[in-house]
C-alpha cells in the first residue's frame, strides 16, 4: 500500500488530501477567514468558576468563553499514560502549576474552586475546536510538538508512543530522553521516532525548550486575555504529522508553499524532502487525482455499497447514527446470508466513511438484525479490524442483540460537513419545513380566529407562488366555506421573494 500527501493551496483556502492506495482516506481544509485554533496557546482570565459541573469559563479572547474541566486542570500519572496512549496555583508570569500527579487511583479528585479563582490568570491551550454554540475545550497541560518528540513543560513524565512495539526500542528511547532531558519535564517520543539518533532527538528537544521560554516570556508581557503561541498553520503540520517514511509522494501545486515546505523539511525532516514533489501541470490536482468527486461523494447523507445496500449518515450536535439498508441487494440464497454480506460490506464503508468525514464524539451504528450469534462476532471482529486504520481514538462496545454498535470517537476539529457546510437557509438545518397544505391550513385558522377582531371586508394573502397554488387549485371549497363563516372576501396573492414557511395577512376595508 503506498501513501501519498495531496495540497491543493490558494490564497483563499488550503487543502489537504491522504491518499492511501489512490483512495481518499483522509481531508483537511483550513482558510485564512475560519483558522483553526487547535494548538494555540493563549494567556486567559478566569471569568466564572462552576463548582457543580467541575470546570470553568476562561475569557482568552475569542467570541466565546473556552471551557476548561477540572481533569485539564489537575493530571494524574495513569491520566498521562492514558493520553500517550492516544497520541493549581496562580504563579508569576501568568503560569498554573500541575497539581502534583496522583499515583493512587482512589486518591480524591480536588475541586475546582481549590483549583481556580475568578479573576485569575492561566496559561491555557485548546484541545478542542469550538463547535456548534460551544466554546473551545481547553486544557492548562501544555504539549508542544515536534516532529520526532512531544514536550510537555508541566508534566514531569517520559511517554513513548505504543505504536513501538519493540520492548528494546523502547527502553533504549527511553533512556535517551532521560539523558537529555532538564528534570522536572516531560517528553513523548512519537512513532516517526522509532529509529531517531541522539543528535535528531536532542535537536528537537532543543527547539522545544527555546519555544517555551519565548512562550513563558511572551505570557509574562501581555495582559489576559491575549495569544501567546500560534501553532503551526496546516501545510507545516500535515509535513510535520503525516510525511512519514510510508508516504510515496508530497506533492504540492503551489510554488511559494512548495517552498515553504521544502525550507521546513530541511530543518526538521532532511531525510524525507526528497519526496516534496511540485505539481505545475495544466490539469488541477485534485482533479488529476480523483479527490474532488470523492469530496464530494463525502457531503452526501447516503452512500451506496457495491452490492446494491447502502449507509445512510444522520449527525447531531451530540451524536452521529448511521443506518445501514440493504436496499436494491436481493442476495442469492437465504435472507440470513445476504443480511450478514450488507453489514459486513457496510462495516467496512463505516469505518472509511468515520474517518474519511472526521466524524467525532458518540456514534450509533444501526447494522441489519442478525438473529446468528456467530454472525454478529464475525460482524464485530470485522469492524473493529477496519476501525484500527483511523489514528483518532476510538472505543467500540460489542453489538448488541438488535444490531447496534455503540463506538466514540476522538473530536478536535469539526467534521467534514460542519466545515463545508451550513444550515439550510429554508429549514434551519432541521431537514424538513412545513408542507404547504399545513401552512395552508394554518392561515384558514389564523384568519377564523381574527375574523371577529377586524372590520375589513376583504382579506388579502400574501405567500410563495407553490402555495398560492395550492390554495386556489386545491382549496378552493376551503376558502369559500371560510368566506361564508367570516363574512370576509379573501385575495391570495403569489409573491415570488417570500419564504415558502412564511406569509402576510392584510385586512382592509
Amino acid at each position: 500500500m503506498y501513501t501519498d500527501i495531496l495540497i491543493n493551496a490558494t490564497p483563499y483556502e488550503n487543502r489537504v488530501a491522504l491518499v492511501e492506495s489512490g483512495n481518499l482516506v483522509e481531508f483537511y481544509l483550513e482558510r485564512p477567514a475560519e483558522k483553526g485554533l487547535v494548538g494555540n496557546i493563549y494567556c486567559g482570565q478566569v471569568v466564572r468558576v462552576l463548582p457543580g459541573m467541575q470546570a470553568a469559563f476562561v475569557n482568552i479572547g475569542l467570541e466565546r468563553a473556552g471551557f476548561l474541566y477540572v481533569d485539564d486542570v489537575h493530571i494524574s500519572s495513569a491520566e498521562v499514560e492514558r493520553r500517550i496512549a492516544v497520541q493549581g496555583n496562580d504563579i508569576s508570569c501568568s503560569l498554573v502549576e500541575p497539581a502534583p500527579a496522583v499515583h493512587d487511583a482512589s486518591a480524591e479528585q480536588p475541586n475546582i474552586q481549590y483549583l481556580l479563582k475568578e479573576g485569575q490568570s492561566v496559561l491555557v491551550q485548546i484541545s478542542k475546536e469550538p463547535i456548534g454554540g460551544k466554546g473551545a475545550r481547553l486544557t492548562c497541560h501544555i504539549t508542544l510538538p515536534c516532529r520526532n518528540l512531544v514536550f510537555m513543560p508541566l508534566t514531569d513524565h517520559i511517554g513513548i508512543s505504543r505504536k513501538i512495539e519493540d520492548e528494546d526500542v523502547r527502553q533504549q528511547l527511553r533512556e535517551k530522553i532521560e539523558q537529555l532531558r532538564p528534570p522536572g519535564i516531560g517528553f513523548i517520543v512519537r512513532t516517526v521516532a522509532e529509529h531517531a539518533s541522539c543528535a535528531e532527538l536532542e535537536a528537537d528537544m532543543e527547539f522545544l525548550l527555546l519555544l517555551w521560554d519565548e512562550i513563558t516570556s511572551n505570557c509574562c508581557k501581555v495582559a489576559a486575555p491575549q495569544m501567546v503561541y500560534q501553532d503551526l498553520d496546516m501545510v507545516l503540520r500535515s509535513a510535520r504529522d503525516l510525511v512519514t517514511e510510508d508516504v510515496k509522494q508530497l506533492v504540492v501545486d503551489s510554488r511559494p508553499v512548495y517552498e515553504r515546505l521544502l525550507s521546513f523539511m530541511q530543518i526538521f525532516a532532511p531525510e524525507l524532502q526528497d519526496k516534496l514533489i511540485h505539481y505545475d501541470r495544466e490539469t488541477p490536482l485534485f482533479e488529476a487525482y480523483g479527490i474532488e468527486v470523492d469530496i464530494s461523494r463525502a457531503l452526501d447523507k447516503k452512500v451506496w455499497l457495491r452490492s446494491g445496500g447502502s449507509i445512510i449518515l444522520e449527525t447531531t450536535e451530540a451524536l452521529t447514527v448511521i443506518d445501514v439498508n440493504t436496499g436494491r441487494y436481493v442476495g442469492k440464497n437465504d435472507q440470513a446470508e445476504t443480511i450478514f454480506k450488507t453489514n459486513m460490506e457496510a462495516a467496512k464503508e463505516i469505518a472509511y466513511q468515520i474517518r474519511l468525514r472526521n466524524i467525532g464524539g458518540i456514534i450509533i451504528v444501526d447494522f441489519i438484525d442478525m438473529d446468528n450469534a456467530q454472525h454478529r462476532e464475525d460482524l464485530f471482529t470485522a469492524f473493529q479490524d477496519a476501525i484500527k486504520k483511523d489514528k483518532n481514538r476510538t472505543n467500540i462496545l460489542k453489538i448488541s442483540e438488535f444490531g447496534l454498535v455503540q463506538m466514540t470517537r476522538k473530536r478536535s476539529l469539526e467534521n467534514l460537513n460542519q466545515m463545508m457546510c451550513e444550515p439550510c437557509c429554508y429549514c434551519g438545518g432541521e431537514g424538513f419545513i412545513k408542507s404547504r397544505r399545513t401552512i395552508c391550513y394554518e392561515i384558514f385558522r389564523k384568519i377564523s380566529r381574527n375574523a371577529a377582531k377586524n372590520r375589513g371586508k376583504n382579506v388579502v394573502i400574501e405567500v410563495h407562488p407553490r402555495v398560492a397554488e395550492m390554495l386556489l387549485q386545491e382549496e378552493p371549497q376551503s376558502i369559500e366555506m371560510l368566506e361564508q363563516e367570516t363574512g370576509k372576501q379573501l385575495t391570495v396573492i403569489p409573491v415570488n421573494d417570500i419564504h415558502i414557511s412564511r406569509y402576510n395577512i392584510a385586512w382592509n376595508a
